[in-house]
């Protein structure tokens, strides 16, 4: 792609997500999340590859469904309230509709279906940006929105967290697992917002450092399936006996980053009397933490096969930058020794 091009569509990106950061008023939200949209759709298509248009229109139609519905559930507030203020959302309907819709923009189930495919269909990069970048803008909008509807939010909060562990238990794609890991990761973060605002956004921070370590060292392998994850271990040795530590924090297990997240939610839950909905959001985490163990079980402790599909590749120098996955991968696994001081900012 050509770099005036790319550097516009970036620029486009990066704008639509401030002006929605920045507005209060729902009109320019809405702008903003349709300047992303158009922004990272030629970024998709670039690699002129059926799957790929295939995506992109996928994605193209969600996205312009979600919009659509929270342009016609703002003009309903309007309608009722007179008022085109964000927070000040105060009928029930346009809630719920607003909250839907941003559900399905940011893919949480029971409106999750595209995220998988259109993921699948991306090339790592742009798949990064989509799992990262493009959940800041309507997550803004979920925070400011602070839906009344509680029960509602509990709801989607449980259903991703389970549909996210279960989607991933039969794949052997990457980037499939990765977006079941991103609606699963979500899931976590609703179900704690209404409560606690701070511990969401601490979670989205550690989630996209988490993710884009993962991303950058699949990248780094040309990895898209296990088979080929298998091999890793002749390409980058060091990196390979890191990677494990990277998915488990993913996964959530302690002493690594991952654990500090969950670790909070739950304990906000307990103290919110929602005992059985921290008990389902643990167990649903070993869902998740069994493809990640998988993964890692790939990488490391398998021989790769000596088939033509599984042949070990040759070790060339990468091109790749990797002070960016340096500092990722630190933070994705030593963090979690700054919990409580992390937590006293939290409260207070």
């Amino acid at each position: 792609m050509n770099p005036y091009i790319l550097a516009t569509l970036l620029f486009g990106l990066g704008l639509g997500t401030t002006i929605t950061f920045a507005s209060s008023h729902w009109l320019l939200a809405w702008m903003g999340l349709e300047m992303n949209t158009l922004a990272i759709i030629p970024l998709m298509a670039q690699h002129h590859h059926p799957r790929a248009v295939e995506a992109t229109t996928k994605y193209f139609l969600t996205q312009a469904a979600a919009a659509a519905t929270l342009l016609f559930a703002s003009v309903t507030n309007a309608w009722l309230t007179g008022q085109w203020e964000i927070q000040q959302i105060t009928h029930p309907l346009p809630s719920t509709m607003i909250t839907l819709a941003l559900a399905l923009k940011i893919g949480l189930a029971p409106l999750h279906a595209w995220l998988p495919e259109v993921l699948q269909g991306l090339d790592l990069t742009t798949g990064l940006i989509l799992s990262t970048w493009q959940k800041l803008a309507p997550f803004a909008l979920i925070l400011q929105l602070q839906p009344s509807n509680s029960t509602l939010l509990v709801i989607l909060g449980l259903s991703s967290t389970l549909i996210g562990g279960w989607g991933g238990l039969n794949q052997t794609q990457l980037r499939k697992i990765l977006a079941y890991s991103s609606i699963a990761h979500l899931g976590w973060m609703i179900l704690v917002l209404q409560f606690s605002p701070s511990t969401t956004l601490l979670t989205l921070l550690i989630y996209l450092i988490m993710t884009f370590s993962t991303f950058l060292v699949f990248k780094l392998n040309k990895s898209t399936n296990i088979n080929t994850l298998a091999t890793s271990w002749a390409k980058a040795p060091v990196l390979t006996a890191l990677a494990p530590l990277i998915l488990l924090s993913l996964g959530g297990l302690p002493p690594l980053t991952g654990f500090m997240p969950k670790w909070l939610i739950l304990q906000e839950l307990t103290k919110q009397g929602l005992a059985p909905a921290a008990t389902l959001a643990a167990l649903s985490a070993l869902l998740s933490l069994y493809f990640y163990l998988r993964l890692s079980y790939a990488m490391t402790l398998t021989i790769s096969p000596n088939n033509l599909t599984g042949s070990t590749p040759w070790r060339l120098p990468s091109t790749q930058l990797t002070y960016p996955l340096a500092t990722s991968t630190t933070l994705t696994i030593c963090l979690l020794p700054l919990t409580p001081a992390i937590s006293a900012l939290l409260t207070s």
